[in-house]
């Protein structure tokens, strides 16, 4: 058995902790024999455990304790620390390889309920689960459904991930973030992200990427940490890019753009980069996890 799960970008600027897509980077779990204990094979470094102190494994055991133990083949295309979502995916195989070997038979909502309890907000998991565009809000006080999610189809364009080789832990970068907001600076902030859900929903990339690049939430406070991000954003708007945005808690920046000016962007880019940053063409991963 395989378990995949896809990386994901949040916010897309002003939907903070409530808006994320999925894109086609993926954490791989391959399920081997079983065994006496728990034990994953990869090679992904000495500071990600092998045994059931993985995150993985904790999310799988404090769902289903009884599943019996495994050799798994963990590969990861996601990097750490990136705001890829690279937790959010190993939470949301960790309650699929529980789902899988407890033949739990979990809903789609059941495992988002589960992700996000777990991760605490739902921007992330929400698309590795269903895949595409997913707008989503939790509510950890309600007796009932503690998520709502909406997933709709993102508008076909080239994406851009600009991978800097440092990481940044979302701890930092919410400290940085303001504790209260003005009411009239949160009306503003919120008109924003409302028209920003508006123009995907028509399909219009132009009015969401300007509205993607407006952010009042959260980048104006973390510009500080990522000194990157304007100056992408500068070059890849100038170049005719629909928009450039933090992709999650940073330091990645993701940039949406048309089709035919994709690989101009990718070039201006990586000649700019230099060994700083990956530039990484993706695209959009319209499925979510997917079990073979």
């Amino acid at each position: 058995m395989i378990i995949r799960v896809p990386a994901t970008s949040a916010n897309l600027g002003p939907g903070f902790d409530s808006c994320g897509i999925a894109v086609a980077r993926y954490l791989t779990i391959e399920v081997k024999e079983q065994q006496d204990s728990w034990f994953i094979d990869h090679q992904l470094g000495a500071e990600v455990p092998t045994d059931e102190t993985n995150l993985l494994l904790t999310t799988a055991l404090s769902i289903c304790p009884a599943i019996a133990p495994h050799r798994l083949v963990m590969q990861s295309e996601i990097p750490l620390a990136r705001g890829l979502g690279s937790s959010s995916s190993v939470i949301v195989a960790g309650i699929e390889l529980a789902n899988q070997l407890g033949n739990l038979n979990l809903t789609p909502q059941k495992k988002l309920e589960l992700a996000t309890a777990i991760e605490g907000h739902p921007d992330n998991v929400a698309p590795a689960i269903f895949g595409d565009f997913v707008v989503s809000t939790y509510f950890p006080k309600r007796s009932e459904r503690t998520v709502v999610s909406v997933k709709h189809q993102f508008p076909d364009c080239g994406v851009i991930a600009y991978i800097p080789k440092v990481e940044l832990l979302t701890k930092t970068s919410r400290n940085v973030l303001p504790q209260t907001f003005a009411f009239k600076e949160a009306v503003e902030a919120s008109a924003i992200a409302n028209v920003m859900i508006a123009a995907i929903i028509q399909g219009d990339l132009a009015v969401a990427g300007e509205m993607m690049s407006a952010d009042r939430w959260h980048e104006p406070y973390r510009n500080s940490l990522v000194p990157h991000l304007q100056s992408v954003k500068d070059s890849c708007l100038a170049l005719g890019a629909y928009a450039c945005f933090l992709s999650g808690a940073g330091p990645t920046v993701l940039i949406l753009t048309p089709l035919d000016k994709r690989d101009t962007i990718v070039k201006k880019l990586q000649d700019s980069a230099s060994d700083a940053a990956e530039i990484a063409p993706l695209s959009i991963d319209r499925i979510g996890v997917h079990v073979r």
